[in-house]
C-alpha cells in the first residue's frame, strides 16, 4: 500500500466530451443566424438544422400573414341592407291616420303581422317591394320612388 499515488484522480463512468449541439439562439446569447453560425464554427459546436421552424411555437397564434388576411376580411365586409327611409314611415303613418285605421287593421288588409307594419312605420324594416306595393294600394299613397306620400290617382275606367 505504500506505492499508492494519492495525487492521481481516477474517475469512473465519465464519458468523453461530445461536441456541444447549439439548438437555439439562447445557447449563443441571442445572436443573429450569421453570428450563431460563426461562433458555432469557432467553438466546434454542431448546429442542429433538422429542427422544425415552428417546433414548440404556439399553434393558436398565427403569423403576420394570417393577421393581414383577417384585416382584409374585416375591411371587405358586406354592408348591412338599407332600412326604410324615415319619410316612408311618416307617409304610412299619416295615410293610416287619415283613413282612421289602426296598425292592426292595415296589417290584416295586407296579410302581414302588425309587427311588420310597426317596423315600417318606425323605419327599422328592410324594404320589401311586395309589402310596399300592398301598402300603397291599401293606403292610397305613393311609398316608392320620388314624391313619397303623394296621393295615388284612382284607376280611371271609361
Amino acid at each position: 500500500m505504500s506505492n499508492v499515488d494519492w495525487d492521481v484522480k481516477t474517475v469512473i463512468g465519465n464519458k468523453a466530451k461530445a461536441p456541444k449541439v447549439t439548438r437555439n439562439a439562447a445557447d449563443l446569447n441571442g445572436m443573429s443566424h450569421r453570428g450563431i453560425n460563426y461562433l458555432a464554427r469557432r467553438a466546434d459546436a454542431v448546429i442542429a438544422t433538422e429542427k422544425k421552424m415552428s417546433g414548440g411555437a404556439n399553434k393558436a397564434r398565427q403569423g403576420t400573414d394570417h393577421q393581414r388576411i383577417v384585416k382584409l376580411d374585416r375591411e371587405n365586409e358586406v354592408a348591412p341592407p338599407p332600412k326604410v327611409a324615415p319619410s316612408v314611415g311618416r307617409a304610412i303613418q299619416t295615410a293610416r291616420m287619415e283613413l282612421k285605421l289602426s296598425q292592426k287593421d292595415v296589417a290584416q288588409k295586407i296579410n302581414e303581422k302588425p309587427s311588420v307594419l310597426q317596423d315600417y312605420e318606425s323605419g327599422k324594416a328592410i324594404p320589401n317591394p311586395q309589402i310596399l306595393s300592398k301598402l300603397e294600394r291599401v293606403l292610397g299613397v305613393k311609398l316608392r320612388g320620388t314624391d313619397i306620400g303623394k296621393k295615388l290617382e284612382g284607376s280611371k275606367k271609361p
